[in-house]
């Protein structure tokens, strides 16, 4: 279940440090929500951090939709079901070697983990 946020909303969780913005992130996936990435023609979207390739992925689709324009102008964002995040997502982005870029904003990358050390998190109480 989704929801769109106030302009209020958008502007407080952006305001947020990078490590309070993952926080948010594992808390709504542990509640079962869906996570934002990005789709073009080509597939999905990656971002280079530290010359790491990484997946971004955001709260809800209103984060995602903000990333759309410039070099990513043809993409749109993807819903990715938490149970599917978790149970394929992560396992096959460790066996890529492809990173997670979480909920960056536009002006922080947002914390940069490897998709084992989110699983871990998502585990944690």
């Amino acid at each position: 279940m989704t929801h769109s946020l106030s302009p209020e909303e958008f502007q407080d969780l952006q305001a947020l440090s990078a490590a309070e913005r993952y926080d948010y992130l594992i808390e709504l996936l542990q509640a079962g929500q869906s996570i934002w990435s990005l789709r073009s023609d080509q597939g999905t979207v990656l971002m280079s951090s530290d010359g790491q390739d990484c997946l971004p992925v955001w709260p809800h689709t209103e984060f995602a939709q903000a990333w759309v324009n410039g070099d990513w102008a043809d993409c749109t964002p993807i819903a990715i079901d938490a149970a599917a995040w978790e149970q394929r997502w992560l396992p096959g982005l460790q066996a890529d070697g492809i990173a997670l870029a979480v909920f960056p904003s536009q002006d922080d990358e947002g914390v940069v983990v490897e998709p084992d050390d989110m699983a871990a998190s998502l585990s944690a109480d």
